[in-house]
């Protein structure tokens, strides 16, 4: 599922009120965040990690890594922070601003 720029913005207006849950540091991406991200979405939908310092790896590598091991999209990569997001299969909370056809 590909994001058009309106959902991507208000994605973006959401997350500025949701704490970083996930770093990102030297061990780079292990499967245990990648699980625990995965988890996450299920439960949150939107996420936002940092990637500390002492990481080597581009940041948005490693956001296009984490989307495409847990299916989700990335919405923004700033600095060392980005945000991801997939709709919960359970229980969906974000409702996105429908796509043009």
């Amino acid at each position: 599922m590909d994001l058009t720029s309106k959902q991507r913005a208000y994605l973006k207006s959401l997350s500025t009120n949701i704490d970083t849950i996930f770093q990102i540091g030297k061990a780079s991406l292990t499967p245990a965040i990648t699980n625990a991200v995965d988890d996450a979405l299920e439960k949150r939908e939107l996420v936002k990690i940092s990637v500390l310092k002492n990481c080597f790896d581009d940041p948005r590598e490693l956001a296009e890594m984490v989307a495409e091991r847990t299916h989700s999209n990335v919405v923004q990569v700033i600095g060392k922070r980005f945000i991801l997001y997939r709709p919960s299969k359970k229980a969906p909370k974000i409702e996105l601003p429908p796509a043009k056809s």
